[in-house]
């Protein structure tokens, strides 16, 4: 099957403060010390990655306060051109959604196309979108009251995903969109219900089906343009299957990044439609 990339525009943010002093997920741990001009180096691999892939990348200024903003897929979901904002569900990251709607607001956004949430969703941590639906993670971030809310405001199908396994505490650790041209995913059965594995089935019978190895190498975490898989390194499981479908996988190194429990998709906050007055 041929696959063919599409041009994407990411938020991006320098790790320039990234640092674990605190714990908010099984994956950070304030004893283990982090390089930041690895993690800077590292990041700017992958910044770099998608501009050589045809990708336009913009970037949000770090604040040293705040040491998780280069986790930038968590401060916003933008699709078709509309911006709704994040709820942060734990205090050290709540600033973090106002520095995403300022440059929002700076980019020529306002009014109706920004909407400030009333309830809790940490942005494409929890939200991915394919051709047809939304799907909206909750069990460890997110509440529920935020699906209602995004189909609201985006006027697309919302469907929710019980996530049930700590280490898998965001939608995106668990699930990754391929083609969303196709409706064509990936995910790791073992972090969601019963019942939303049942519905994953149903809605996607020919997904990609990760091993408990890769899952746990974060390698869901991953972002495509259509064809092109950037996906950790560490995934090794999931490049022949990709391989095999027609993608290209591209194996990046963030380990810096992965001590505080992100990697590639967290980093990146895709900007699907027009930005408009951006530089």
């Amino acid at each position: 099957m041929p696959r063919h990339a599409t041009p994407r525009r990411y938020l991006m943010c320098p790790p320039a403060h990234f640092k674990v002093t605190y714990s908010i997920n099984p994956w950070m741990d304030p004893a283990k010390p982090v390089d930041v001009p690895l993690a800077v180096a590292q990041w700017e691999d992958l910044r770099e990655r998608y501009r050589s892939l045809g990708h336009t990348v913009e970037e949000l200024t770090p604040r040293p306060e705040l040491p998780d903003m280069v986790f930038a897929a968590n401060g916003a979901t933008v699709i078709d051109g509309l911006v709704l904002g994040a709820r942060f569900a734990y205090r050290e990251r709540a600033p973090e959604a106002e520095e995403h709607l300022n440059w929002f607001r700076a980019h020529g956004f306002s009014g109706a196309a920004v909407h400030e949430p009333a309830h809790i969703n940490e942005g494409e941590g929890d939200f991915a979108v394919t051709a047809s639906w939304i799907l909206a993670g909750r069990g460890f971030r997110a509440s529920p009251l935020s699906h209602g809310e995004a189909q609201e405001f985006f006027g697309r199908p919302v469907i929710g995903l019980d996530l049930v396994d700590p280490r898998y505490y965001h939608l995106d650790t668990a699930l990754a969109v391929l083609d969303d041209a196709t409706d064509e995913v990936m995910y790791y059965p073992g972090a969601f219900s019963p019942g939303s594995r049942e519905v994953l089935r149903r809605l996607f019978p020919d997904a990609l089906i990760a091993e408990e190895a890769d899952a746990a190498a974060l390698g869901l975490n991953a972002v495509s343009d259509g064809r092109h898989v950037l996906l950790p390194q560490g995934a090794v499981g999931l490049f022949g299957p990709l391989r095999e479908r027609g993608f290209e996988p591209i194996g990046m190194d963030l380990g810096e990044l992965l001590k505080g429990g992100g990697s590639v998709k967290c980093c990146t906050q895709e900007l699907r439609g027009a930005l408009r007055g951006a530089r």
